[in-house]
């Protein structure tokens, strides 16, 4: 089990993020967090990572459910989605989300296994749908 979920592009790196966008939005996940790992390293260290963007993706259903469960579980919200250009083809943008069920076997509960899952499912179906014809 992979611990990311992944699709790759061929459109601009805009383009990917609003599509990003628009099929987490479908899935019912909400952006809370948007980073821009470019600009940050670009200003911290001086170097290019060339186009990153790190959006945090919250499904507030399931975080309720999960926070509720055992509330260590918000060290690991939101999920982590990353939309960043292809740095061996630069034709291609790569879109990541991390996998919630490997995320949460640390915690050896069974109930937040249930609830990753179903999180699992709706990022799965929202990466995939990047790539639907």
């Amino acid at each position: 089990m992979s611990f990311a979920l992944s699709a790759i592009l061929e459109s601009s790196f805009d383009d990917a993020v609003a599509a990003t966008r628009h099929a987490l939005a479908d899935q019912g996940f909400a952006i809370v967090s948007e980073i821009d790992m470019r600009a940050t390293l670009s200003d911290k260290l001086g170097q290019d990572i060339g186009e990153y963007l790190i959006l945090g993706a919250c499904e507030p259903d399931l975080a309720f459910r999960a926070i509720s469960t055992d509330p260590r579980v918000g060290l690991l919200l939101p999920c982590n989605v990353a939309v960043r250009r292809d740095t061996t083809n630069p034709a291609r943008v790569v879109v990541e989300a991390v996998n919630p069920d490997v995320m949460i076997k640390a915690t050896n509960d069974s109930m937040m296994s249930g609830i990753a899952g179903e999180a699992t499912r709706k990022l799965d179906a929202a990466i995939n749908a990047l790539t639907a014809p």
